[in-house]
């Protein structure tokens, strides 16, 4: 078993129906974003970066409320997202995504459309270059 499957692996409980639910299409999308750092930190980022859009996507930020179930997997999804951040990225990283998740919160508090999610959260990875 490779290393990022443990990772992986290891981040999904309570979670493993979202992974075929589009999880891992963003996962491998944010993958080829993570290149730039050490390779054993690469699967940690773009996990946290899946989890990170598909939490914003389930909360119903940009669209219609979501129901309490489904917004408490969209915590949980930014919750385990922000942790991997925490222990893996560097601070302006961090940051960067912290400012991404405000951008979509505050046009969603707005009721303004909602900026591309998966956009800013790429550039968010490259906040460390």
């Amino acid at each position: 078993m490779s290393a990022a499957v443990q990772v992986i692996d290891g981040e999904l409980d309570r979670l493993e129906g979202l992974w075929s639910d589009g999880l891992s299409d963003s996962y491998r999308v944010y993958l080829e974003s993570v290149d730039g750092f050490e390779p054993d930190v690469q699967p940690r980022l773009a996990l946290a970066a899946a989890l990170i859009e598909v939490g914003v996507r389930l909360q119903g930020l940009g669209g219609g409320a979501a129901a309490p179930t489904t917004l408490l997997m969209g915590d949980l999804c930014l919750a385990r997202g922000s942790r991997l951040l925490a222990d893996h990225a560097p601070l302006a990283v961090q940051v960067a995504f912290a400012r991404a998740i405000e951008v979509v919160a505050a046009a969603a508090a707005a009721q303004q459309p909602a900026p591309a999610t998966r956009q800013l959260l790429q550039q968010s990875l490259g906040a460390a270059n």
